[in-house]
């Protein structure tokens, strides 16, 4: 066994109300892959760089939520929400009629991976978590963020009316580097940034050595979804038997003493949690992959470990068979031999 390719994967667009969800599965495309999910604001790409370390006995679907990287917009007039991301699960599990459901997602992404996972863990059969619990509840910076949202969410309601008659501001892919960074508090190097580019950029065409970005500007003011303490923890405590990874960067606040009571109920109850700290900035999987894939990849093994349905004993009972014939056609001669 080895490890999966970043150039051996299909392009997928699963069908939605509102147009389709893109994505691109990698690998082994025989049986049921992991979900993975990418953050806020990113893209598929995100798992650009951790997908060649993950083995090859199993595949890996990335998606794009909706109004991000290919996946299509939602129509004029409705707006984003984190009850709606969590529904993307359970659409891209009808399409494929999977009962189950492996999930890896990274920041808004683990954060609708711990909330269907407390919804439906029966559905439910691994959960890798990339710096992220759950978002904060409970504290001003969700007020700043509600308030923030109010006026934003008209503003780019009216861009987009815009660019339905002008095309967007447009920048060279430098410029773009740098505020992908610098938009991320500098979590993505602009070495890096080239992964979620790819997917939420589009050529100019009055300027084509320049970009314009292709989101949707709406995701940037999402509806979240409101959470106090008492229901994150019982939805902790929801989340008892499921195999569930955390794997934490020592550089980034996106897990802390928020966290504690949650991570308390499920160290003492569930016998699968994993937690792991690890040197990196918030996108520790894309920035140190190597790193988040010595504790990944073990846990693949022990949860999901290959399939042994393809071996067969046929072929050894028909060698037995065999033998067995040959020794009693032996024995019928040996003893006509020793009559004579």
């Amino acid at each position: 066994m080895g490890t999966l390719s970043l150039s051996d994967y299909k392009d997928v667009r699963i069908w939605s109300p509102w147009g389709h969800i893109a994505g691109r599965w990698y690998g082994n495309r025989s049986e049921r892959p992991i979900l993975a999910i990418h953050g806020w604001l990113d893209n598929l790409g995100t798992f650009d760089r951790l997908i060649p370390l993950l083995p090859d006995y199993l595949g890996v679907l990335c998606i794009d939520l909706p109004g991000h990287g290919c996946s299509a917009r939602l129509p004029p007039g409705m707006h984003y929400s984190t009850a709606e991301f969590f529904l993307i699960i359970t659409r891209v599990m009808k399409e494929y009629k999977w009962p189950k459901v492996s999930l890896m997602g990274h920041s808004l992404g683990g954060v609708l991976c711990y909330i269907y996972t407390a919804l439906a863990p029966h559905t439910v059969d691994l959960v890798i978590s990339l710096d992220i619990l759950l978002t904060p509840f409970e504290s001003p910076e969700l007020l700043d963020y509600l308030a923030y949202c109010l006026d934003q969410c008209l503003v780019e309601a009216e861009r987009i009316e815009e660019a339905l008659m002008r095309e967007p501001p447009s920048y060279t892919l430098a410029q773009l580097r740098s505020a992908l960074s610098e938009g991320s508090n500098n979590s993505v190097p602009p070495e890096l940034a080239q992964h979620l580019l790819s997917r939420s950029v589009a050529r100019s065409q009055m300027y084509p050595e320049k970009y314009y970005v292709s989101r949707d500007g709406r995701t940037k003011c999402h509806n979240v979804l409101l959470i106090n303490s008492s229901l994150a923890a019982e939805m902790a405590r929801r989340i008892k038997k499921n195999p569930y990874l955390v794997i934490k960067g020592t550089e980034s606040s996106y897990i802390n003493s928020n966290d504690d009571e949650l991570l308390n109920i499920l160290r003492n109850q569930n016998p699968h949690f994993e937690y792991h700290e690890v040197p990196g900035t918030h996108h520790v999987h894309l920035v140190s992959p190597e790193l988040c894939a010595q504790h990944i990849v073990p846990f693949l093994r022990h949860h999901r470990p290959p399939q042994v349905s393809s071996w067969s004993l046929a072929g050894e009972e028909q060698k037995l068979g065999t033998r067995k014939h040959h020794l009693a056609q032996e024995n019928f001669y040996t003893k006509r031999l020793s009559t004579l």
